[in-house]
């Protein structure tokens, strides 16, 4: 799944997104060139004063001309939303309360490769099961737009926004980053993992877990960071299918996962962005003992993006929803939920972002190393994961109830 349960966190890093190439670019291999420095997080925020306003993007229609088109179809349907990832709860409600719009939330669990499926089988269906926007993985992203699934829509603050997180006609549009981390249920075992080699230890029999990472991006990139700590690269991450492969040939591995089979220890140690483990250990922090570890040896980021659906049923409520998560009401939200929107910088360069939320954020050094793979190695991944997947591993997922 794209979002197994969710656990939420993100970091206060302070690195501009040095990473995937639009798509209708020409992706480069190898490392991204450095950005530019950031200002720190913890700046004092403006007193009381409101949002600079920013640049309208190309695209952008008339907020009062858009609120008045979104309120007359009256309704949203978003997919693949659950309220404890990324405090994604908080923005539906805040979204519902300021423009008096239904949301329909469907499967709310849903993995990336099931969002565009949905897009497909309602493309003629403009009832609560057909989604208006999309919140997937960049690979997905990507295929969305091969696929001509998803329709085109610039942000007011598309400006803000890095270039090489958005697509360039604004086919989909980066939106928050985290990095790779381990989910530990120190309850349930001996000692807390580090590290990804620590896992191949007879103490760990029976308890690592990931859900199948061919339709989830999350645990598609948990197999893409094993492959960078045991040696391999971005390029190649035959070595993260091995690791698998020996997980589950000496008993390490249980296959499938959720917050249900955590909570219970019987996957006490699973694979997710930082900041759905890190909302994870403060929801439970009264019945859980959760760790949230970042790989010692590498440390991978990466970020999910918004589409509108080429078929929306309430397209101009989907164009609003887009306007409100991506303005700095909303991204102050996502910043809540330990998720790092990709207006970051620009929040931080205007004193938007209050010090007690700052401070709630883990240290930046944790996230200076982190590789952001591009576009092609993310699609390469993906391929790679979907032709060799059974052949290398030979593990067959559950379906859990």
């Amino acid at each position: 799944m794209k979002k197994p349960s969710p656990t939420t966190n993100i970091l206060a890093v302070s690195i501009t997104f040095a990473v995937l190439i639009a798509a209708c670019a020409a992706p480069q291999a190898g490392a991204p060139p450095a950005a530019p420095a950031a200002p720190t997080a913890a700046q004092p925020a403006q007193e009381a004063a409101a949002p600079t306003a920013m640049p309208a993007g190309e695209g952008a229609m008339d907020m009062a001309a858009l609120i008045a088109a979104a309120q007359a179809e009256g309704e949203l349907n978003v997919i693949a939303l659950p309220h404890d990832w990324c405090n994604y709860g908080e923005m539906i409600e805040g979204f519902k309360k300021k423009y008096g719009l239904k949301v329909n939330e469907i499967t709310p669990d849903a993995g990336s490769a099931e969002e565009l499926e949905a897009v497909k089988a309602n493309k003629d269906n403009k009832g609560p099961q057909a989604p208006d926007v999309l919140d997937v993985g960049p690979a997905f992203a990507v295929q969305a737009v091969e696929e001509d699934l998803v329709m085109p829509y610039k942000v007011s603050t598309w400006d803000s926004i890095p270039d090489n997180l958005k697509h360039p006609d604004g086919m989909w549009t980066g939106n928050y980053y985290g990095v790779m981390s381990m989910q530990v249920n120190v309850d349930a075992v001996p000692a807390v993992p580090q590290d990804f080699a620590d896992l191949l230890k007879p103490e760990y029999k029976g308890m690592v877990s990931i859900n199948d990472p061919r339709i989830g991006n999350s645990q598609a990139q948990a197999v893409l960071n094993a492959a960078l700590a045991m040696g391999g690269s971005a390029d190649d991450t035959t070595k993260g299918l091995e690791f698998f492969a020996q997980l589950n040939a000496i008993g390490n591995f249980l296959p499938s996962w959720n917050q249900q089979t955590f909570g219970r220890g019987e996957t006490p140690i699973v694979f997710d962005w930082d900041y759905n483990a890190l909302t994870q250990r403060d929801a439970n922090k009264d019945s859980i003992n959760i760790e949230v570890v970042i790989p010692k040896s590498a440390q991978l980021a990466g970020h999910y993006a918004t589409a509108i659906s080429k078929y929306a049923p309430h397209p101009n409520a989907a164009k609003l929803w887009m306007e409100y998560t991506f303005s700095d009401e909303g991204s102050l939200i996502w910043i809540k939920g330990y998720c790092h929107p990709t207006r970051y910088n620009d929040l931080v360069a205007r004193k938007v972002i209050p010090e007690d939320l700052a401070a709630q954020l883990p240290s930046d050094e944790l996230y200076a190393k982190a590789t952001f793979p591009t576009l092609e190695q993310l699609n390469k991944h993906k391929q790679l994961l979907a032709d060799n997947w059974d052949k290398v591993t030979k593990i067959e997922f559950r379906k859990l109830q």
